[in-house]
């Protein structure tokens, strides 16, 4: 896979929410740089060493 795409809604609680399509990654950030490294974090924690996407997007 060479990448993962990010569904990023305003959350209901204030913030940001993030939620990649076609997989159970789902994280949250009060700010769009904070958010973006959340992101990064999530794919990282989810995937193996060497098996995560190469390019992550995220679309509003």
């Amino acid at each position: 896979m060479n990448e993962i795409i990010f569904l990023v809604e305003d959350a209901p609680e204030g913030g940001l929410s993030a939620r990649a399509l076609g997989h159970s990654i789902f994280t949250a950030a009060d700010s769009e740089l904070e958010l973006q490294a959340m992101v990064k974090d999530a794919v990282s924690c989810h995937f193996d060493e060497g098996e995560a996407p190469k390019l992550i997007t995220t679309a509003l």
